[in-house]
């Protein structure tokens, strides 16, 4: 494409090879898993790395697009559109509501829960692991305080780990203020954090029961037969029968269909009495 900057292409492969790979991680912490330290810091160089390259090439499509005339607006929407793909945007918007969470978490509000709504939370499993996990991850950024010798260094790494302690912190505010929902009407709202968000018509409920498992996988695992499982610290505790497939986005955007959908609530038997009691 005539016109266009060097090392759009470049920022774009980078860009979505990268940030998913970063949420990916913050995600899998939240869960538990703990990869060496020199992992955590090689990925939060190549994450800077990457942003600075992104900063660059969405400044030079901004004042490309501002030299053919275009507005601000105008222009910095297409800076954006042309430098991010729609999954990495998707990423990013994911990343910032979670980081508005902690706010919400500090006023103890929710998200999404009007008056009358059964809210369920479902962060139970995954609480003890996470406030681990940052006690660990504090201790590491003292502990590298002490051993790195040059300033510069010191700095960036304390910078980015400080971000990382933010992060999880926020992917896990965001599960407290947004739980599950049933409706007075019967509907029902799943969600994970800013994540995931399905809603669950009245018309669409075939049968819900309590059904405690273990399964393996990731967050979002979809079996071939139509089974999702939506898991929280290696678990689920409520299993939803459809009458229908329904669809329901993943978080970079695919659009799958279940006709079963297990999930996990600290308390399932409220849950399930809120739904199944009439309005």
């Amino acid at each position: 494409m005539s016109g266009r900057p060097r090392g759009v292409r470049a920022a774009r492969v980078a860009v979505a090879a990268v940030l998913p790979g970063e949420l990916a991680l913050a995600a899998s912490l939240v869960a538990g898993a703990r990869p060496p330290g020199w992992a955590l810091a090689g990925a939060e160089a190549l994450v800077l790395a990457v942003l600075l390259l992104e900063a660059w090439v969405l400044r030079s499509l901004y004042v490309a697009a501002r030299a053919r005339g275009a507005d601000r607006r105008a222009a910095r929407r297409a800076a954006v559109q042309e430098a991010v793909p729609v999954t990495v945007r998707r990423l990013v918007l994911h990343e910032l509501r979670a980081l508005a969470s902690l706010g919400r978490w500090v006023r103890r509000g929710t998200h999404g829960v009007r008056p009358g709504d059964h809210a369920a939370a479902y962060t139970g499993p995954q609480t003890a692991m996470m406030y681990g996990l940052l006690f660990v991850m504090v201790i590491e950024t003292a502990v590298l305080a002490f051993l790195i010798p040059w300033p510069v260094v010191h700095r960036v790494i304390l910078v980015l780990d400080l971000y990382g302690v933010g992060l999880v912190l926020a992917l896990h505010a965001a599960c407290v203020t947004r739980p599950h929902v049933v409706r007075p009407d019967g509907s029902l709202r799943i969600r994970y954090g800013a994540l995931f968000d399905l809603a669950v018509p009245p018309d669409a409920v075939a049968s819900l029961r309590v059904d405690r498992r273990y399964p393996e996988g990731r967050l979002i695992t979809l079996s071939e037969d139509g089974v999702l499982d939506l898991i929280v610290g290696s678990q689920t505790s409520v299993t939803l029968e459809l009458n229908r497939p329904l669809p329901f986005t993943r978080p970079l955007g695919a659009t799958a269909e279940a006709h079963t959908i297990r999930f996990h609530a600290d308390d399932p038997r409220a849950l399930i009495s809120a739904l199944c009691q009439p309005a």
